[in-house]
């Protein structure tokens, strides 16, 4: 833990972020890329969301907690992707105290949210294929909705507490992140003061948020895969890698690439390791998820593709609208 750092404390009304550690001469074509990545990512995910609303076959508590989760994507990647391209255009790459500590307070709570989403995710397939003719009476509606609601709200009021002890620390002279984020342990590693309750917190709390359900998922599924080993086929093997396949590579991503970052990272400031792995489960998760649930998708497939059959008809039929008006 932290102890007292020496100092003479100021009063903060902006810090510096430096950045990705990206060359002068490459920041544009990396600008570009991160540009297209997050484009990439909002519209992947805004079309998972419509298709799940549009087509009646996939209002089920697989989808529902899947349109959760692309809404979820888009919120964490808006957190900071849109003021990290600012910055990569910009010479003085300031934030505001106050900015910097919504920044924080909105990816803590998101981050908080997506990690709840893939537990009940885990937990739906668990029960659909254990437990099938149980399945509509465990996951009905309400019992979804409610589970949803109280991530949402548990996460929000997760966040808070983490922003509200953070309100109470002090900075020094030294005002620059090392990142191109506010997150919150790099910021309570730049502090002058006691931070020790902030760091007992983090380390107890995100033992209760990450740990106890990553441990629901790698449950969920050994129970998943014992049941398929009772009664072994290949047309089952295969049944179950196609339902679970999708959610265990998003699950992969996600908790590798974090902790990468908050527990497997040595350094005691912002390696650039840490800063690319934080790239990985910030841009690149979010936005690889529409086409990994898409791709290995059957009923998203069939979704999407009467999406575009009537896109395609209500396009020719304004066309013929708009000739005949013309004639």
């Amino acid at each position: 833990m932290s102890s007292m750092k020496r100092g003479n404390r100021t009063t903060v009304s902006e810090f510096l972020l430096l950045g990705l550690p990206i060359p002068p001469e490459h920041q544009g074509l990396f600008f570009t890329l991160f540009l297209v990545m997050y484009l990439a990512t909002v519209l992947g995910n805004l079309l998972i969301i419509l298709l799940i609303r549009m087509d009646s076959r996939l209002h089920t508590p697989m989808y529902f907690f899947l349109s959760n989760l692309a809404l979820t994507d888009i919120c964490f990647s808006s957190v900071t992707v849109p003021k990290m391209l600012m910055d990569m255009q910009s010479i003085h790459k300031s934030i505001p105290y106050a900015g910097c500590v919504s920044q924080m307070y909105f990816y803590i709570w998101f981050a908080c949210v997506d990690i709840f989403l893939l537990t009940l995710m885990a937990y739906d397939r668990y029960v659909a294929i254990c437990h099938p003719l149980h399945y509509a009476t465990i996951m009905r509606q309400e019992k979804c909705v409610s589970l949803v609601s109280a991530s949402w709200i548990y996460c929000s009021l997760h966040s808070l507490l983490h922003t509200l002890l953070f309100l109470r620390v002090s900075f020094c002279d030294d005002i620059t992140i090392p990142h191109f984020f506010c997150e919150l342990p790099v910021l309570l590693k730049m502090s002058c003061s006691d931070v020790s309750v902030n760091e007992w917190l983090i380390f107890i709390e995100t033992g209760v948020i990450v740990f106890l359900p990553f441990a629901s998922i790698v449950g969920s599924y050994i129970w998943i895969w014992a049941s398929v080993l009772k009664d072994p086929s290949v047309k089952r093997f295969f049944k179950v890698l196609s339902t679970c396949g999708s959610h265990l590579l998003v699950v992969s991503l996600f908790y590798g690439t974090i902790l990468e970052v908050y527990f497997f990272s040595s350094s005691s400031i912002s390696s650039n390791k840490d800063i690319a792995a934080s790239v990985m489960y910030m841009i690149v998760t979010p936005m690889l998820n529409p086409f990994i649930y898409s791709l290995r998708n059957r009923d998203i497939k069939q979704a999407l593709k009467l999406f575009v059959n009537r896109m395609k008809f209500y396009v020719s039929k304004n066309s013929c609208l708009l000739g005949s008006a013309n004639f």
